[in-house]
């Protein structure tokens, strides 16, 4: 039984996993150090659980409040000891994660957890006392609509740590996907391969991003084209990301130009305003 639940980062996917944790009725504690921020994540939230009433996910009773019953502390060194899951949400940098994992871990939870996409489970557990109490979880966004979660198991993670796991992603209603740790895991291999084979094909003069995206969606039944996905998820993200798999799998993961210049120009999508569409 998973009853309560730290998430520690209060970006696009912290805000996502808060959500579907709360929604469940788990004590649920975020974790962020800029009080405006979290008050831009209440309003998140409750903008969320309203629609979720809207489209009869959410019962008014569920949605009443939701938003309130987050609890919030400033720095991870502040969680309650012994959460049953502590989720880390923060940006894709292997320094700043193992600090912040580190700071996790001395709360003494009974699982920890990293929502990287792409950095090793076991170079993350590499810097902690407990690794058999570590693994991924790995969230899609957006969190609240799509169902399942990619389980990465590390080379240390125990039994009872993969079966907790296992419980809190059906407790919030989803599917698990258990893999191994390996370069990009299964799911984020494949979203970067189709990502960077759509911008190659902006880049050539193939198509404009709309009408590429709405071939995939319509062809393959995507719910976002893999344009649009890449703006939601940050340019930027994706280029790190491909970078990586390229120097750790090789040069078909290589970043198109066209996504190295629009980085450089600071377009990184829904973020900043625009991207391969204009957010704006």
């Amino acid at each position: 039984m998973v009853d309560s639940v730290g998430v520690v980062g209060a970006g696009t996917m912290g805000v996502g996993i808060a959500y579907v944790v709360a929604v469940t009725g788990a004590r649920t504690v975020v974790v962020e150090p800029d009080d405006a921020r979290m008050s831009a994540v209440r309003r998140e939230v409750a903008g969320a659980a309203e629609a979720g009433v809207r489209r009869g996910k959410l019962t008014a009773a569920v949605a009443d409040g939701l938003a309130g019953r987050l609890e919030h502390v400033t720095s991870a060194d502040q969680l309650p000891e012994g959460l049953d899951l502590v989720v880390e949400t923060v940006p894709e940098d292997l320094d700043l994660k193992r600090r912040v994992l580190a700071a996790c871990e001395a709360r003494r939870p009974a699982v920890l957890a990293s929502n990287t996409s792409a950095l090793s489970i076991d170079t993350l557990a590499a810097g902690l006392a407990r690794p058999e109490d570590f693994l991924g979880l790995h969230f899609f966004n957006p969190v609240w609509s799509i169902p399942v979660v990619e389980v990465v198991r590390g080379a240390r993670t125990g039994a009872a740590t993969l079966e907790t796991a296992l419980a809190a992603v059906a407790a919030i209603g989803k599917e698990s996907a258990v893999v191994a740790d390996a370069p990009g895991f299964a799911t984020s291999r494949l979203d970067v391969v189709a990502a960077l084979e759509a911008i190659r094909m902006v880049e050539q003069g193939v198509g404009e991003p709309a009408d590429i995206d709405r071939a995939i969606q319509l062809a393959y039944r995507h719910p976002v084209g893999p344009l649009r996905l890449t703006d939601i998820v940050g340019l930027d993200v994706r280029l790190h990301i491909a970078r990586n798999l390229e120097v750790a799998l090789g040069p078909q993961f290589a970043p198109p130009q066209l996504l190295v210049d629009k980085v450089a120009a600071g377009e990184l999508g829904a973020k900043s305003g625009r991207g391969f569409y204009d957010w704006h």
